[in-house]
C-alpha cells in the first residue's frame, strides 16, 4: 500500500514494470520465533512488521467467538470454523491462554473432525488468522490503484498470489479495468465515447508446471497474472 510513496521517494513518476510477490517469504516460515508456521513451537506473532499492530496471541485473548469464526471461515475458508473457534474460545475461558504456535495446532486439530489428505488441520486457520492481523487483502486492494497509475505506457503488471482470495481480487481488478463498459448493450452512444481499458490481460493466468513443483513445492498454489498498461489515461 505504500507503493506510491516508494517511487515518490525515489524521484521517479512512473516505472516500466511492477511484480507484486503475494507469498510469505520462505525464511519467515522456517524461523520459528516469528509464530507463522504449526512446524515449530514459537511465540504466537504472525506479524509481517513486528513493530507495529497486534500479535495473533493477542487477538486471540480478547476477540469474541463470533468474529473469529467469520475471519476463520472467510480468510481460511475453513469449513469447519465455527467449531475451531469454539474450541479456541473455550481454551481461553479455561484459563489456558494460547500463546505459542504449538498450543494453538493443537487445539485447532481437536475441533476439526475431518482432515484433508496431506494437509495439517491447523494450515487454514494458521493462513485465516496471519492474512487477518496484516490486512493482507486490504494491502493489496490499496496497491493495485496505484500500480495501475505509476505504469508508463506498455508497462506491465505481474501478481503472483498463492491463495484464491488473493487472486480473485487482482482477477476482477484488472477485469474491471479491461471491461470498463457497463452501459446497456442498446444504449445510444458511439463507441469512441465509450470508457476504454486501461489495463488489458496479457494471457491466461500461469501456474507452475509440474517440474517446478519438484524443485519448489512451495509454488505448488502460485497463480500469476500479467496485464498491460494501455494509453488511455
Amino acid at each position: 500500500s505504500e507503493i506510491n510513496q516508494l517511487v515518490t521517494n525515489n524521484n521517479l513518476t512512473h516505472v516500466d514494470g511492477i511484480l507484486l510477490d503475494l507469498g510469505i517469504s520462505s525464511p519467515q516460515i522456517d524461523e520459528g520465533e516469528r509464530g507463522f508456521s504449526f512446524r515449530f513451537d514459537g511465540p504466537l506473532d504472525m506479524r509481517m512488521d513486528q513493530t507495529r499492530g497486534k500479535t495473533v496471541a493477542e487477538l486471540l485473548a480478547t476477540i469474541s467467538e463470533q468474529q473469529l469464526g467469520e475471519v476463520i471461515k472467510y480468510y481460511g475458508e475453513e469449513r469447519f470454523a465455527k467449531q475451531v473457534a469454539r474450541a479456541i474460545i473455550k481454551e481461553r475461558n479455561d484459563g489456558r491462554a494460547i500463546t505459542t504456535t504449538g498450543q494453538l495446532a493443537k487445539v485447532v486439530a481437536s475441533a476439526i473432525p475431518k482432515v484433508e489428505p496431506g494437509q495439517n488441520p491447523a494450515t487454514r486457520t494458521f493462513q485465516a488468522l496471519r492474512i487477518f492481523v496484516n490486512q493482507e487483502l486490504e494491502e493489496l486492494s490499496l496497491a493495485l490503484p496505484q500500480c495501475l497509475n505509476l505504469l508508463a505506457l506498455g508497462g506491465r503488471l505481474v501478481v503472483i498470489s498463492f491463495h484464491s482470495l488473493e487472486d480473485r481480487i487482482v482477477k476482477r481488478f484488472i477485469q474491471g479495468e479491461q471491461n470498463r463498459d457497463t452501459l446497456p448493450s442498446n444504449f445510444p452512444v458511439k463507441a469512441k465515447d465509450l470508457p476504454q481499458p486501461r489495463l488489458l490481460a496479457v494471457g491466461k493466468a500461469i501456474k507452475p508446471s509440474a517440474d517446478e513443483i519438484k524443485c519448489n513445492s512451495r509454488a505448488r498454489s502460485a497463480v500469476m497474472r500479467v496485464a498491460m498498461r494501455t494509453a488511455v489515461a
